[in-house]
């Protein structure tokens, strides 16, 4: 098998198991809000369960930037996929058991699996050369279209399989896809860690770099308001008198807008840069915004969410492909951690205001608020343009 086969199997493999980790979190966007509203007797906490599988997804970027460097990124993953699997039969149990307490403790372990499973990307670009590596980024996270297939798919087929138990056969099922990319993790050939003394500036320096701070923003902003809106999606539909298999569709659209684009999103950035696809992205939320906020009828929705999906794309895939300049080489794991744990740090953060601004404030007002920190990531692009890069970051560009 020559060099470039053998990197693109790796990125195929990589792209797999991202579909499967993936597809546990789709799941989750369908079903949590609902559970929880069913669960709940103070119903502003019907988004909690989510919140804090948000916050332990947060958590994990140290303990995995650690495993990382130390174990390798096969240990890492497989720690991630047993996470997983732990997470998804607590939710069983606290279903069966119709315990809101036992189905919250189940966010942590699953939220954990899902933090540690957003690391794909970076090994992505790793495996792949530099001319790749935007094209590697975006091809593995094009799994999110086999994980936005199955995932509404799954929670259709299972929602009623152990009735009086909604969702029970769902979480069962779900238990299964972690052991599956277990076996696949067998077939891949991963970097090995960096080594322990690899040097490189410390986090207190590289996290205030120009380029990582624009970075982290945009991939902040994309994945908070994209968490904000579609987490509440579901339950704002469900009060508008739409069943659940409607919901299902309208997320299974969102998230294959979300991961669609990523057969293409690296060829645009390779011509038209990082930057740029970035302010695409912010356009394309908007856009949701205006139309989130202009009606209820199925059809809003749809395209709402549709528009989300692809701004989140643009915004997260350009972000990831920007934080690869911030940083030199043996600075990677550092970098990465902790551009994951202030992204998904934000992604906590909404997803606890999500239920309390939706009962509160109410629908309008939830799309109104995204509309500044993407101002926001206008600024920073443009602040970030016209700093000139530190010379060890332009010689890792």
């Amino acid at each position: 098998m020559t060099t470039d086969a053998a990197m693109k199997r790796q990125v195929w493999l990589l792209l797999f198991c991202q579909a499967l980790m993936h597809t546990t979190i789709v799941g989750q966007a369908v079903m949590a809000a609902l559970i929880g509203h069913s669960l709940a007797e103070n119903k502003a906490l019907a988004t909690l369960p989510i919140a804090i599988q948000m916050t332990a997804t947060m958590a994990a970027s140290i303990p995995a930037g650690i495993i990382f460097s130390r174990l390798g990124r096969r240990a890492g993953f497989t720690v991630g996929a047993l996470a997983a699997f732990a997470g998804s039969l607590i939710f069983a149990f606290g279903v069966w058991a119709g315990d809101f307490l036992i189905y919250t403790l189940g966010a942590i372990p699953a939220g954990l699996g899902f933090g540690i499973g957003q690391h794909y990307r970076f090994a992505a670009s790793e495996v792949a050369p530099p001319a790749f590596r935007a094209r590697a980024i975006g091809l593995v996270m094009t799994g999110g279209v086999l994980s936005a297939g199955l995932g509404p798919e799954l929670v259709k087929a299972t929602t009623d399989l152990f009735m009086p138990h909604l969702f029970l056969g769902t979480y069962l099922a779900m238990a299964v896809l972690p052991l599956i990319c277990l076996v696949l993790l067998g077939f891949t050939r991963l970097p090995p860690p960096p080594a322990r003394n690899a040097g490189g500036a410390p986090v207190s320096e590289i996290i205030a770099r120009p380029g990582f701070i624009a970075a982290a923003a945009a991939g902040m902003v994309a994945f908070g308001s994209m968490n904000l809106l579609m987490t509440s999606t579901p339950l704002e539909m469900m009060l508008c008198g739409f069943q659940v298999s409607a919901s299902a569709t309208v997320i299974q659209v969102h998230a294959l807008a979300m991961y669609g684009p990523g057969f293409f999103t690296g060829r645009l950035i390779q011509r038209f840069g990082a930057r740029r696809i970035i302010v695409v992205g912010v356009v394309l939320n908007v856009l949701c915004i205006a139309l989130g906020v202009s009606g209820r009828s199925y059809t809003h929705f749809l395209v709402a969410l549709g528009l989300l999906g692809v701004g989140w794309n643009f915004m997260f895939v350009g972000a990831t492909t920007l934080l690869g300049s911030a940083h030199a080489p043996e600075e990677r794991v550092r970098a990465q951690a902790a551009n994951d744990l202030l992204v998904f740090g934000t992604v906590a953060c909404t997803a606890f205001l999500s239920g309390a601004l939706h009962a509160g404030a109410g629908w309008d007002a939830m799309n109104l608020a995204v509309l500044p920190p993407l101002v926001a990531v206008l600024g920073l692009l443009l602040w970030q343009r016209l700093r000139r890069a530190p010379p060890a970051v332009a010689a890792a560009e």
